[in-house]
């Protein structure tokens, strides 16, 4: 398949943008009225087509990446992004997570990098993995500790806990093994197999933080053997903005569609932070389902196209040899 780096980039600012309006709407408030296709204005007053912080920082991560890695150079384009000086997608910044914004007046003082995210466990919203994606194209012919060191310090610029780590790893393994032409159960055994396998060989964290991904990775825990997360109804999925939250979402709309519009559309009519399990599932159903299955009408309204697309091609150019 052609075009991964676009499908995936574009994936996540298309569910993104398609969750904007909707942002802290109750699953109750969309089952009623729900996102069938973009709309406009809504939560945050936006024109159609609108992405967020989510996409905004992936965006960041990318324009870096296709110079090379330095974790200096990430963390400036935050700080550039914050100050409204680069991707945003009107000129302004109109949204941003707690902690990315105390991590980046860390940066703005100086702070290394990897020390700028907080690393208690009330540090655990979702807004180191809802940018993490184009990480994948950098780390992904890497040795796996290695994948996992990089991914750890990209997080760690906002995210340093490591259920927030985890939580980007788990992510970035499974869309790898999609990214290696896996159909999108074998990737997820494969992904449950190795992330499982690296805990076992790598003791980067406790059992009980381990536990805390059971439903993803089908641990038992305690006695007791729980039922793998795609087979869960709707009621038993959160959509709020807690990182492992997040995670178990954007998975269980991944592995319970057929289409990149079917999965987004799930995601973002879960309600809460609507925007970013858009973002989180478009990323994996974009490159799972390839830039052609993405609605042309979405990508025709999404805002600043031809500079995502540029950047596309770069990255591409890159990082695709």
């Amino acid at each position: 398949m052609e075009n991964l780096v676009k499908a995936g980039i574009f994936g996540v600012c298309v569910g993104d943008a398609l969750g904007v309006p909707v942002e802290f709407r109750s699953r109750d408030q969309l089952k009623r009225s729900p996102v069938t296709t973009m709309r406009a204005f809504g939560t945050h007053r936006q024109p159609i087509g609108t992405w967020s912080d989510d996409s905004s920082l992936m965006l960041c991560l990318a324009d870096s990446l296709f110079k090379g890695y330095d974790l200096e150079d990430i963390a400036l384009k935050f700080l550039q992004w914050y100050n409204a000086e680069i991707w945003t997608p009107h000129g302004r910044v109109f949204d941003i997570g707690i902690a990315t914004s105390q991590a980046i007046r860390r940066i703005s003082k100086g702070v290394s990098p990897t020390l700028c995210g907080g690393t208690s466990e009330f540090d655990n919203g979702n807004g180191s993995l809802m940018r993490i994606l184009p990480l994948l194209f950098y780390i992904k012919d890497f040795p796996i500790k290695r994948r996992f060191d990089i991914t750890k310090s990209v997080s760690s610029i906002t995210h340093g806990h490591i259920r927030s780590v985890l939580a980007c790893f788990i992510y970035l393994e499974f869309i790898l093994e999609i990214f290696k032409g896996k159909d999108k159960w074998e990737a997820y055994k494969i992904m449950q197999e190795t992330i499982k396998e690296f805990l076992d060989c790598n003791p980067i964290c406790s059992q009980e933080e381990m536990d805390k991904f059971h439903r993803i990775l089908e641990l038992k825990v305690g006695e007791y053997d729980l039922a793998p997360l795609y087979t869960l109804e709707e009621e038993e999925i959160s959509s709020s903005g807690y990182v492992l939250s997040s995670l178990e979402a954007s998975l269980w709309c991944f592995l319970n569609s057929e289409s990149y519009s079917e999965a987004v559309l799930k995601a973002v009519n879960l309600g809460e932070d609507t925007d970013t399990t858009g973002a989180i599932t478009g990323g994996i159903a974009g490159i799972y389902y390839g830039f052609e299955n993405i609605p042309e009408e979405w990508i025709d309204v999404l805002a600043r196209k031809e500079d995502i697309e540029n950047l596309c091609n770069k990255l591409e150019t890159q990082l695709m040899k």
